[in-house]
């Protein structure tokens, strides 16, 4: 949009036409920001819903399996692309492990709940880790952004002034035109940043609240690989059947 006063031309055309190497690098960067601010939250948030979807399906077939074996094959035949299946596969894997070699390395050591626990953390951290990729860059958006769109007016604002001065043309038609358009730099800085700040805050809410549940989840598993005898053995059935109803009241 531009306005035409006392025969100067005043708008985003006009500012855009004016600006200099550093105003067009600004804007180049608060771009490159949006950009990465939105991609990321398209991908994340198409991540998210499909974690959800697939964890509340394997939640569903772990507590009606029959036994630990059962769910170990489930997991066997089946890809595991989410924390749940990802935390039980490598709990049941480590429990065979231990039972099979037992502790010939350092990494080993340990009775076969500590060696479990072990197994477990790791995965409970590298999920922790994945859920929380790409939220340093939303943060360093939001918290960066306004004050890129500042220095953008306030080099607007400079470079303005110096034409005015060299000009001699002191009036006030002549300085709001020019200062109002390098306004345009923080409200785009501004424009950039709350996307990625309400993005951000959403989706750390969204994470802490799969990773209590992950957390619980790996209370439980601990507890049916550690009160049966082998993962493999016939204790298994009673252990699920007696924490069944711990989850769904948790769940509930």
């Amino acid at each position: 949009m531009q306005v035409e006063t006392m025969g100067q031309t005043v708008g985003l055309a006009s500012f855009l036409s004016q600006i200099d190497g550093v105003g067009k690098g600004i804007l180049v960067l608060l771009l490159l920001m949006s950009l990465a601010t939105w991609v990321l939250i398209v991908v994340k948030a198409i991540q998210f819903v499909m974690t959800r979807k697939r964890s509340t399906n394997y939640l569903k077939i772990f507590w009606n399996a029959p036994s630990l074996q059962a769910v170990g094959k489930h997991l066997d035949e089946h890809h595991r692309v989410e924390p749940f299946s990802h935390l039980t596969w490598h709990g049941l894997a480590a429990v065979r492990h231990h039972e099979q070699q037992g502790a010939n390395k350092l990494d080993e050591a340990g009775s076969p709940a500590e060696f479990v626990t072990r197994a477990m953390r790791r995965v409970v951290d590298e999920e922790t880790a994945r859920m929380e990729s790409g939220l340093t860059v939303l943060a360093s958006v939001g918290s960066t952004a306004p004050f890129v769109g500042l220095f953008g007016t306030v080099w607007g604002v400079y470079n303005a002034l110096i034409n005015i001065g060299m000009s001699g043309q002191g009036t006030l038609d002549k300085v709001a035109g020019p200062v109002g358009e390098a306004l345009v730099m923080t409200a785009l800085g501004l424009a950039v940043a709350i996307p990625a700040v309400l993005a951000y805050n959403t989706m750390v809410r969204g994470n802490r609240v799969v990773l209590s549940q992950l957390d619980s989840f790996a209370h439980d598993l601990f507890a049916f690989l550690t009160t049966g005898t082998h993962v493999n053995g016939g204790s298994e059935a009673a252990a699920v059947s007696a924490l069944k109803p711990v989850a769904m009241a948790r769940s509930n």
